[in-house]
């Protein structure tokens, strides 16, 4: 249910009085409309048929004892994620599924697993503290993520341990040796962790008198950085999302770069041209799920086919576009090389070379993927793109 400036509210009984709250979720979930109360007397298995059932557990006890209780319905669900995979690696025996097949099960397992754990709600005081025992100060953690409050509200723990999270990311930083120096990522905004792509901007050489350039959706501002440090002196960065902005700029100010960097808020290009445009599309074609995941599904490729069409029209003579994405989506079966190929040539564009690079996180060599057939031959290439 939703109040008449838009916020969502979720509601419950206690006491014997009609109560509700403010609901909070950066992932998008409804407020849930199952609610009851539940407290340190609260077992497990209780409070996972409860989750199953999708009725949210609204937490009256020990701050520490809910993390634990998290803890085991994480056990609880990845076991039964286990018992479907083996269940799945049975039946796959006797009919393969595609890659395709796969990586849709696999999202929706993800998004069923996260929909249940999200059933477990803490309170919040207007101030972003928590009113429970043993709860930790996460007033500073909470306005980096959702800003000022003005009114108590109710939020999941397992969105709260991950605001926790980006708030020592956004201190501690992401080294980058390209810079030699460290990024700050916000809550909400994609973390430079995958650093084969920053390298492939740091090394790819750039065009002949090259001194102005774009980077189309900047998020945390690392590539606008990097461009800077390579000499370019007029870097304009882009992006619609106003955290990404403020992140980049910090950023930026950061590392000294205020003077080489400009931060503008567009869809996709400025109306000026450049001498290199690059671009760091989301890699897979698909609906995000949460606000976080823009940074990885781009609907219907539109922020790629987006960039490819108006490429052209943004470029200085003798300028180049680079466009770093990962061929996963091919092996995945969600686009083809045909595909990315045709619609460059429908941009006007050509295919001047390809640096490309293959990825070291983790996943890459991690046999028990759900994907791992296709994240073993995935590779990152950075596309240098001219004008016809």
């Amino acid at each position: 249910m939703t109040t008449s400036d838009g916020a969502a509210r979720i509601h419950w009984t206690e006491n014997g009085e009609e109560r509700s709250a403010r609901w909070r979720s950066e992932s998008g979930w409804p407020a849930p409309k199952k609610v009851v109360l539940a407290d340190d007397t609260m077992n497990a298995d209780t409070a996972w048929r409860f989750a199953l059932d999708g009725t949210a557990l609204l937490w009256r006890g020990d701050f520490q004892n809910a993390r634990q209780l998290l803890q085991a319905l994480v056990r609880r669900v990845d076991g039964k994620s286990e018992r479907n995979k083996r269940a799945a690696k049975a039946k796959a025996a006797k009919s393969a599924p595609t890659p395709t097949e796969l990586f849709h099960r696999h999202r929706l397992a993800q998004l069923q697993r996260a929909r249940t754990l999200a059933m477990l709600l803490i309170p919040f005081d207007a101030d972003h503290g928590i009113p429970l025992r043993r709860a930790p100060d996460v007033r500073e953690a909470c306005l980096e993520a959702y800003g000022p409050a003005d009114e108590p509200y109710v939020a999941s723990l397992r969105e709260l341990l991950g605001v926790i999270g980006a708030h020592e990311w956004r201190r501690k930083g992401v080294f980058i040796p390209a810079l030699d120096e460290r990024i700050h990522p916000w809550y909400g905004v994609f973390s430079p962790v995958r650093g084969e792509y920053v390298e492939l901007v740091a090394q790819a050489p750039l065009p002949p008198g090259a001194t102005t350039a774009f980077d189309i959706g900047t998020g945390t501002g690392v590539l606008a950085a990097v461009l800077a440090r390579r000499g370019l002196q007029g870097v304009l960065a882009t992006d619609m999302d106003e955290r990404a902005l403020g992140c980049a700029r910090a950023n930026i100010e950061r590392l000294g770069l205020a003077g080489q960097v400009e931060l503008v808020k567009t869809d996709l290009f400025p109306p000026r041209r450049a001498s290199l445009v690059v671009c760091n599309p989301p890699w897979l074609p698909g609906k995000p799920s949460s606000a976080i995941e823009y940074a990885v599904y781009d609907p219907d490729s539109r922020m790629l086919k987006g960039f490819l069409a108006g490429l052209k029209d943004h470029l200085l003579d003798g300028g180049e576009g680079w466009l770093i994405v990962s061929d996963l989506a091919e092996h995945l079966g969600l686009r083809s090389r045909e595909q990315l190929l045709g619609w460059i040539s429908d941009a006007g564009l050509v295919v001047a070379g390809r640096h490309d690079i293959r990825p070291t996180h983790p996943k890459a060599s991690d046999a028990d993927d759900p994907l791992a057939q296709a994240r073993m031959r995935e590779v990152t290439s950075l596309w240098r793109l001219r004008a016809q």
